[in-house]
């Protein structure tokens, strides 16, 4: 009877998880046919199959967009903000969670505000220290504001999974005659390695298409990051949106890659402990 019962439940979730999962692809779909087919036949037919596919503009993206480059400097900057923002929000979450110190709440609450309040709001102000420290139309300079952009949701996800480990093996290590930084290092970071990959790959999936910080600091065409680059194609009257269509094919397919990665790694680990 319990089985029947649960029966109509589980095909309701599932036929939910398709019915979304169809919801979200169908844009994709849209994208990747309309790469395939020439601008005028976008707007006579946007939602059906190509009349004659063709890679032209797959061809126009990648030479006259120089898209090689500008994918370099996506990997560089995302990739390179995600590592530093990681490292020093497992840092920075480690003694806030496992300690209690004079002026800790007070940190605690200080990164709860910036999680609360967008980045964006000091643009401006944003713009002029970048401009002070020699960093504008810079990598260095979008790579450091970007890793600085995901401290706070980090610490704060962190956090949770450290005060979630037992303190009997704190105790333990230290009898064992471990230093503070032989416990982070060999005994907590192994048991948060689900959540530290979490929090790269939410990092890293919205820096990817940011578009408004490259907009603002580059200038540079050979210093452009995908989004920035990709902007060119919108001309003052027309647009190419049939290239327009290929270079944002491009851009995602590394996101499809790390999704899939990503997924079966943090899957692998949480589910490591329930297999011993």
């Amino acid at each position: 009877m319990t089985a029947r019962r649960r029966a109509p439940g589980r095909v309701a979730v599932h036929l939910l998880l398709w019915g979304y999962g169809v919801v979200a692809l169908l844009p994709l779909v849209v994208m990747v046919l309309n790469s395939l087919r020439p601008t005028s036949e976008i707007f006579t037919t946007p939602l059906g199959l190509p009349a004659s596919p063709t890679l032209n503009s797959y061809a126009r993206v990648w030479t006259e967009a120089s898209f090689s480059s500008y994918l370099t400097n996506s990997l560089v900057v995302t990739c390179g903000a995600v590592l530093l923002g990681t490292a020093v929000s497992a840092l920075a979450a480690y003694p806030l969670a496992r300690y209690d110190f004079a002026g800790s709440r007070v940190l605690g609450a200080y990164f709860l505000a910036g999680l609360m309040l967008p980045i964006r709001l000091g643009l401006v102000p944003i713009f002029y220290l970048m401009d002070s420290m020699g960093l504008i139309d810079s990598l260095l300079g979008l790579t450091l504001l970007y890793a600085a952009s995901g401290v706070p949701f980090c610490v704060f996800v962190l956090s949770a999974f450290y005060r979630s480990l037992p303190g009997e093996l704190d105790e333990a290590a230290r009898i064992d005659g471990a230093g503070e930084f032989r416990i982070f290092g060999q005994i907590m970071l192994p048991l948060v390695r689900p959540a530290l990959a979490s929090v790269m790959l939410f990092q890293f999936v919205p820096l990817w298409h940011e578009f408004l910080y490259p907009l603002v600091l580059l200038r540079s065409d050979e210093k452009f990051t995908i989004p920035r680059g990709l902007s060119q194609f919108f001309g003052e009257y027309t647009t190419d949106w049939s290239a327009l269509f290929a270079g944002l094919v491009l851009a995602t397919a590394p996101l499809f890659v790390l999704f899939v990665l990503a997924t079966k790694q943090i899957i692998a680990e949480l589910t490591a402990g329930m297999s011993k």
